[in-house]
């Protein structure tokens, strides 16, 4: 009998670890969650502000339309008035970038980044981590003031932006703070900072992006959200003849 005490308390012990690991496939889950409207439309305006060293400082303004349930959007392009009235929209599977001048549509994706800047589509975008990603290792950490998991992800399918992410996620909330983002042969290509959130409704979504090249030395696109808003939207919204009228 006390040949098994040893192995019964290390079975105890492994139990007891296993036990006081987080769901982290439900805290992503969660984090989805928050960031997606399900039923309700969701529309608002970004200020994209991107530096590039020796180049003038570009600032694009856009209006985002979302919807969720049927994984629709649309972003219209307000500002620099030369690029005024381009667009990205989603049907379907399909994303389309709208130039007015040609008065063309051309295929683009979520991967794509907008206009001259590091941002992408799929980063103004809602979240599916949970269905795209698997947690293949996790450590505790702190942030700032913060107490946080650091997650490293794995991509399930080749449709995401990026095969690989590590995640800076709070322990009291679950909310991202910092995202590391890889390529394939794990280079790390962005990292991107959340530093300010807002309540949309029942939702929470970054109202400040800082979005940071770790390619090109010194390149970082920072992202405002204002005029957030849950008010329904025409259907005609998301449609190819919404961005062809507004641009008449």
């Amino acid at each position: 009998m006390r040949l098994f005490k040893p192995l019964t308390v290390l079975f105890f012990l492994t139990a007891a670890c296993l036990s006081a690991q987080p769901d982290f496939k439900a805290m992503l889950r969660e984090i989805d969650e928050l960031g997606s409207f399900g039923e309700e439309d969701f529309s608002c305006v970004y200020t994209i502000v991107a530096d590039k060293p020796g180049e003038e400082q570009e600032i694009t303004q856009a209006r985002m339309f979302r919807r969720d349930r049927t994984d629709q959007f649309l972003i219209l392009i307000l500002k620099p008035e030369v690029q005024k009235g381009q667009g990205y929209l989603q049907v379907d599977e399909n994303v389309w970038f709208y130039d007015p001048e040609s008065r063309k549509f051309s295929h683009s994706s979520l991967k794509e980044n907008i206009q001259n800047s590091d941002a992408k589509n799929a980063d103004l975008d809602e979240t599916s981590l949970a269905e795209d990603y698997d947690v293949i290792a996790w450590e505790e950490g702190t942030l700032g003031s913060f107490n946080v998991y650091i997650l490293t992800l794995k991509a399930l399918n080749d449709e995401v932006t990026y095969p690989k992410l590590r995640l800076w996620i709070r322990k009291d909330q679950a909310i991202v703070l910092k995202t590391e983002d890889y390529s394939l042969s794990d280079r790390l290509m962005r990292t991107s900072y959340y530093p300010k959130y807002i309540q949309v409704g029942a939702k929470l979504l970054p109202s400040q992006m800082l979005i940071v090249d770790e390619l090109r030395e010194g390149e970082r696109t920072q992202i405002t959200m204002r005029d957030a808003t849950t008010a329904v939207l025409p259907d005609v919204v998301f449609t190819k003849a919404y961005l062809e009228r507004v641009n008449n």
